[in-house]
């Protein structure tokens, strides 16, 4: 199962426990290849050039490989031409972290900081090109404000230097980075989906907390190479669903900040196209190049 950021982020996490699962069910062991880099696009590679034998999958971070499919004209492997779609997993809801020294305790005083700080303020994020940068890109636009961006290769990279207080503010996935908030290393502000989510249920939307239009659902998609046959993609289709209806793995998903809940391929294409559409406007009106 090929992953295309580092271990221990929120796509990793939920390969991993998906696989584990899905390797009971098939009587197979399910092996995670960590291939992160350029957006998300190295890894998208190595699962497109698999074997299409429904021995290699890959597990892709929907919405971040919808806005890596805009900003990498050039990339050499797409997600609808050279896959084939097995599963809508979930929605894993990212959030905003701040470090400690931030003098905001809520969305409002966090937007009036960071005015105030206009190009001055820097933030991190999982790379260029990733749903962690367009996030905060996407608010910077709808501000009207500015700030310095420091890419890096996943949020394991990344997490320490905001934890120093190297860089001071990231979106990141409520998987990766709610133990560092649970113990006072990093301050959750807002979450960035269209609804709030039962891991956090105090925490409000970027849209609720006063940014009107804002929301970024984090759609997770189970894919195999092109040219996978039919029947073998029927058989990885029922055992994703009966994974995701084991009420344990439910539950420790939904601990990480997922929302699970299985949908067709048929309904996961409908999910790539509209995660397409909508990004590339958001990308195109932003003006935003790598």
């Amino acid at each position: 199962m090929f992953v295309a950021f580092p271990a221990g982020g929120a796509t990793d996490i939920l390969a991993r426990m998906l696989g584990t699962s899905m390797g009971g069910i098939l009587k197979q062991s399910v092996v995670v290849e960590n291939k992160p880099g350029a957006g998300g696009m190295i890894g998208l590679e190595a699962g497109a050039k698999s074997t299409p034998d429904g021995y290699n999958l890959f597990l892709c971070a929907l919405t971040n490989q919808a806005i890596a499919g805009h900003l990498y004209p050039k990339a050499t492997s797409d997600i609808t031409r050279d896959f084939e779609p097995i599963a809508l997993i979930a929605n894993g809801a990212h959030v905003l972290n701040v470090h400690p020294s931030v003098p905001a305790r809520n969305m409002t005083e966090f937007v009036a900081w960071l005015k105030a700080g206009d190009g001055k303020v820097n933030y991190a994020s999982q790379g260029n090109g990733t749903l962690s940068h367009l996030e905060a890109e996407l608010l910077l636009q709808t501000l009207g404000v500015k700030a310095v961006h420091v890419p890096y290769r996943g949020s394991a990279q990344a997490l320490p230097d905001l934890i120093a207080g190297q860089v001071s503010f990231m979106f990141d996935s409520v998987a990766a980075s709610q133990s560092f908030v649970k113990n006072g290393q990093l301050r959750a502000l807002a979450v960035t989906t269209s609804q709030r989510i039962a891991l956090y249920p105090d925490l409000p939307t970027v849209e609720e907390a006063g940014v009107k239009g804002y929301n970024a659902d984090n759609w997770f998609g189970l894919y195999a190479p092109k040219g996978t046959p039919a029947d073998v993609r029927n058989k990885l289709a029922d055992a994703v669903q009966k994974s995701l209806t084991d009420k344990a793995l439910a539950e420790n998903l939904l601990q990480k900040g997922f929302v699970v809940g299985f949908s067709d391929a048929r309904q996961l294409a409908a999910v790539t196209a509209s995660d397409r559409a909508k990004w590339g406007n958001v990308i195109k009106t932003a003006n935003i190049t790598l």
